[in-house]
């Protein structure tokens, strides 16, 4: 008998335990901007209209402080309260999302070109490179003359075309 006491105390105990619970927080509830429901233990941000708060705790008043950044308080003052305290407008959240999308757009555009100049200088500096070395080696270069004949390159037209080999490289090997 004396386990089925020990027993009977433990479950009257967590009963005891459970009724004496209070609910964690007070629940607030309201539709934010862009229409989703809200749940939260913390008040909706200011600027919520009154409308969108569909239930708040019984205990709470809403007590409505606006604050204005220093310098702006003329500004805000010319404002109708109705107008200060609103959210953007669904216009102006399509407005947002389609610039955002934009600048997006822009900016993958960018880096694509970015991209393709950095693998142009690549190749750029490749060729450069391969060229100078062709010339450095001492290898005989011939060139093709305007009626297209093999011209064989003498040694100051090799010096010059190094010239060119080493400008290249230099600005496009970064």
């Amino acid at each position: 008998m004396p386990k089925i006491t020990a027993i009977a105390r433990c479950a009257a105990l967590f009963a005891l335990a459970l009724s004496l619970a209070t609910p964690a927080a007070a629940q607030w509830k309201w539709r934010d901007p862009a229409g989703k429901m809200q749940f939260s233990d913390l008040p909706p941000p200011n600027g919520t209209p009154e409308a969108d708060i569909l239930q708040r705790p019984a205990s709470s008043k809403r007590s409505v402080v606006n604050v204005v950044p220093y310098g702006q308080a003329a500004s805000a003052a010319a404002l109708p309260p109705a107008k200060a305290a609103s959210g953007p407008s669904k216009e102006e959240l399509a407005q947002q999302a389609k610039n955002k999308q934009q600048e997006k757009e822009t900016l993958a555009k960018q880096k694509d070109e970015e991209r393709r100049q950095a693998e142009q200088r690549r190749a750029n500096c490749k060729s450069a490179q391969d060229n100078l070395s062709l010339l450095q080696s001492g290898i005989r270069v011939t060139r093709s003359n305007e009626r297209g004949e093999p011209v064989v390159l003498d040694d100051q037209q090799r010096e010059l075309e190094m010239q060119r080999a080493r400008t290249a490289a230099n600005s496009e090997c970064r």
